[in-house]
């Protein structure tokens, strides 16, 4: 029998003094790892992240480094409020540990920061990539369904209702057990009503009712159904239900504007205050500074407030940004990507304002009313070619609807327009044959209700309106001081 090569039998020493040595620095990381936990369980921050980056120096190919990777990202983008700051512990996974399980929760973080920088529907293409390599590196991992929630929605944003529709069913059956399932179901109800299929979208919204009960989404699904039945099933004739909220006569200063905000409850703007409130409960409570002359109420996503006067932006901070040459501002909203859109009377063209302080226009007729869509997009009233005009998240013409279209007869000036979440758009109209009334458009533009102010016994000076989430109209009167509601 040979002897063994000297050079073999040093080898062999070597990698048996190596494999305690290994085994102790793999127990020190998962001591490490866990005692990062401990800490950041109990919000000591500073300790968490002093101790995770000390197993990033000490034991980078530990299986521990990838999840300390994805924590330090998370604490990042969820506590310290600072998403730029996640992006190179995410591109050190996605570089150095890719074949780790953890890649698949930090490639779908990384997607979704990278929607949240999107400032337009073609900036979602890097983000949605990464949601293909979840699914496609990782078709095992929990991930895959939050990847195709992500999609859904970049793809809802896009205008591609189809593929949207697709990847929510994913989303669903891949998790139907997953917290995130209702949402998914919800987004796949509102991509069949966006494509035309209103009787399957009513479909899903019964499912979300009755499969998740106790989920927040229930009530959700359950208003969007009951409104969607009342509007465009029922379409009951409008009449008058009389001051609103009831018994409330001559409170107001000289009401002028309304919009819905984001959490239900309703901002008034009172001329004769020259300030914004939040109506809520039947109680008045002041929103932002004074801003003389505000002709638009912008809510914000935050459940906030901004205000457009004829040629100037108010925060609820009390700031204040000059609007360029624009001077005759007759509406605005604020998109999911942070674009401030505005219409001005005087201006053949909306102009959207960047979180960046740029701006860019869009082709369009002049605007005397705007009110946002939830596709991304607006819908505008221009009197010089008397027609309502719906524009995609791009600005692009989808459809364009005459004043007097499935009308006993034309009317020749919109006043104000309000709109709903499900994409029905409510006209407080004057002038022509018509008089004086209200009409509501439904997302394809056909009429579900009109009414003439004469015929509902109803005398004021109108000039707002808001829908409810109760399919109702609310008007605010500055004649008489008061708001009146129609159902």
């Amino acid at each position: 029998m040979s002897a063994v090569p000297p050079w073999l039998r040093s080898a062999a020493v070597v990698l048996l003094c190596a494999l305690p040595l290994a085994a102790q620095e793999g127990d020190f990381a998962a001591k490490l790892f866990h005692s990062g936990e401990r800490a950041y369980a109990d919000k000591a921050y500073k300790e968490a992240l002093e101790t995770w980056n000390q197993l990033l120096q000490s034991a980078p190919r530990s299986e521990f480094a990838p999840r300390v990777l994805l924590a330090l990202a998370r604490y990042q983008a969820d506590v310290a409020h600072k998403p730029e700051a996640a992006f190179p512990y995410l591109d050190r996974l996605k570089s150095d540990y890719i074949k780790s399980p953890w890649a698949a929760e930090g490639l779908l973080l990384r997607g979704i920061l990278l929607a949240r920088q999107a400032r337009r529907p073609a900036d979602l293409k890097d983000a949605m990539a990464e949601f293909h390599r979840v699914i496609d590196l990782f078709p095992d991992q929990p991930a895959v369904a939050a990847a195709h929630l992500e999609l859904g929605r970049a793809w809802r944003d896009q205008g591609q209702w189809g593929s949207a529709l697709q990847h929510f069913i994913f989303a669903y059956r891949l998790r139907p057990e997953d917290p995130s399932a209702p949402q998914a179901l919800l987004g796949a109800a509102e991509a069949l009503d966006l494509a035309g299929d209103l009787p399957g979208c009513l479909r899903l919204l019964q499912r979300v009712r009755t499969e998740f009960p106790r989920d927040p989404l229930a009530a959700e699904a359950a208003w969007r159904l009951a409104v969607r039945v009342k509007l465009r099933i029922t379409k009951p004739p409008l009449r008058l239900e009389g001051p609103w909220p009831a018994g409330k006569v001559k409170w107001l200063k000289t009401p002028l504007l309304l919009a819905p905000s984001a959490s239900g409850d309703l901002f008034l703007f009172q001329n004769d205050l020259d300030r914004a409130f939040r109506l809520k409960d039947g109680e008045l409570a002041p929103m932002g500074p004074p801003a003389s002359g505000t002709r638009a109420l912008v809510p914000t996503p935050g459940d906030g407030l901004w205000l457009l006067t004829r040629n100037t932006l108010w925060k609820e901070d009390g700031t204040s940004t000059p609007l360029g040459t624009l001077n005759a501002i007759t509406g605005g909203r604020l998109d999911r990507w942070g674009n401030l859109w505005v219409a001005d009377a005087k201006t053949a063209a909306l102009t959207l304002f960047a979180p960046d302080g740029t701006s860019r226009s869009l082709p369009s007729p002049s605007a005397v009313a705007l009110a946002p869509l939830p596709t991304g997009g607006v819908a505008l009233a221009s009197d010089a070619d008397r027609s309502l005009h719906f524009l995609d998240a791009e600005g692009q013409p989808v459809l364009t609807v005459p004043y007097g279209r499935d009308l006993p007869a034309p009317f020749k000036y919109v006043v104000a327009l309000a709109s709903d979440p499900l994409g029905d758009v409510a006209a407080l109209v004057d002038g022509g044959d018509f008089g004086e009334g209200v009409v509501v458009y439904g997302p394809d533009g056909a009429v579900l209700r009109q009414s003439t102010f004469k015929a509902l016994g109803l005398s004021g000076r109108f000039t707002g309106l808001a829908l409810d989430r109760a399919g109702g109209l609310i008007l605010c009167d500055r004649r008489n001081d008061t708001l009146f509601r129609l159902d």
